[in-house]
């Protein structure tokens, strides 16, 4: 099982989503976005207005926040429907990061993410500890990258936002401070695996960072 994952471990807005999708896709693989399972969570803990990860578990399973394929993606169904649209609301943006480091909820994320995980198809994870905490003896591990300024650049241009160097700054400085969050949490921090491969996009097209990837993956996997 573990020799079938590729871990895809970065800070936020560093991509890690879209190239994991773009390489599961050349790799004929399944993707899964962990982040997708904590914004579930997240939904969940800002309806019922609490952080009590006791209860927030407890209502996800009684409303089934569980992991389904959906073509060569897997994603977060709840109630029995996809919670892609859901999930990705700004509200859950802004408080995903405090609901992602209770150890509780994370320890209960990593046993469905490892439950995804099967022989009969290479499984392609992005999140910020897949390749430390997750799956620590997986194959293929990268720690994507980029600069502050060229991960708010992406982010506004996602967000479709007109930007100048000010609205970058202001932007970079909301990453790096998320950075600095997700790195001195006590549980599972955000951190290069020391044997992964550091791919750093700053300078790089789409394109040449899945080459870059799928190539080493080819290599680890012999796929």
């Amino acid at each position: 099982m573990i020799a079938r994952v590729i871990a895809i471990d970065g800070p936020a807005a560093s991509g890690k989503s879209s190239t994991a999708a773009a390489v599961a896709r050349e790799l004929g693989a399944s993707h899964l976005d962990s982040g997708a399972l904590y914004r579930g969570l997240t939904l969940i803990a800002l309806e019922l207005g609490q952080d009590d990860p006791v209860g927030i578990v407890a209502e996800a399973d009684r409303r089934g926040l569980v992991l389904e394929h959906d073509g060569a993606e897997i994603v977060p169904f709840l109630d029995g429907r996809p919670a892609e649209s859901q999930i990705r609301s700004e509200a859950v943006t802004a408080a995903v990061s405090r609901i992602a480091a209770l150890s509780v909820l994370r320890e209960w994320v990593n046993a469905r993410l490892r439950d995804a995980a099967t022989l009969e198809r290479i499984l392609v994870l992005d999140g910020r500890d897949i390749g430390t905490a997750v799956f620590p003896d997986a194959k293929l591990k990268v720690f994507l990258t980029a600069s502050p300024e060229a991960r708010a650049r992406r982010r506004l241009a996602q967000r479709g936002e007109m930007f100048d160097s000010d609205t970058v700054r202001a932007e970079a400085n909301v990453l790096a401070a998320r950075d600095a969050s997700d790195a001195s949490r006590a549980v599972a921090p955000l951190r290069r695996a020391a044997d992964a491969i550091l791919v750093d996009t700053t300078d790089l097209s789409f394109r040449e960072q899945v080459d870059r990837i799928v190539t080493a993956a080819r290599k680890a996997l012999l796929v």
